[in-house]
């Protein structure tokens, strides 16, 4: 059952994902950057469309083959992890889904367009423009790491009995 939960939540982030990119594109090409979230004529969040063809904060850029490879993997390790039952606490299959997801929607961009739509450009200081794709891989991953880092008691029973056997 979780398995399909997961499933249907990796689906149902690509569509949001895909949908939102769909509305940039066609709304957003030729206008700049809109207002989004703004307090008087202070800009917090405004909405605009970047044609990014690198990764996060534009770091290999132009390299869509070696993206494209490297995602897969991804994804098809983060798949096999859920549909196989080696992750089974629910947090961490939300973790996984979030970035799978997040992952296959940045990847249809980088197959199908040649780069990824990124359209959330924070105003309120110098940041990179990122799109909801993005947001999805990164709180799976932060979910990931806090899960694994702080309430992954096997690993830490594991060092303690390792620890004392020496």
């Amino acid at each position: 059952m979780l398995t399909l939960i997961s499933l249907i939540s990796i689906a149902l982030i690509i569509g949001i994902d895909q949908l939102i990119k769909w509305i940039i594109v066609k709304n957003f090409e030729f206008k700049g950057s809109v207002p989004f979230i703004h307090i008087g004529d202070f800009e917090i969040i405004n909405l605009s469309y970047h044609k990014n063809t690198g990764a996060a904060f534009s770091i290999f850029s132009g390299m869509q083959i070696f993206l494209i490879i490297v995602t897969s993997v991804f994804i098809l390790a983060g798949i096999y992890a859920i549909v196989s039952g080696k992750v089974k606490r629910p947090i961490l299959v939300a973790s996984f889904s979030l970035i799978i997801g997040g992952g296959i929607g940045n990847l249809i961009d980088r197959i199908f367009r040649g780069f990824v739509v990124d359209y959330i450009e924070v105003r309120l200081f110098d940041f990179a423009v990122f799109n909801f794709a993005d947001c999805c891989v990164i709180i799976g991953a932060v979910i990931f790491l806090l899960v694994y880092i702080f309430f992954d008691k096997s690993k830490k029973e594991q060092r303690i009995r390792e620890e004392k056997n020496r």
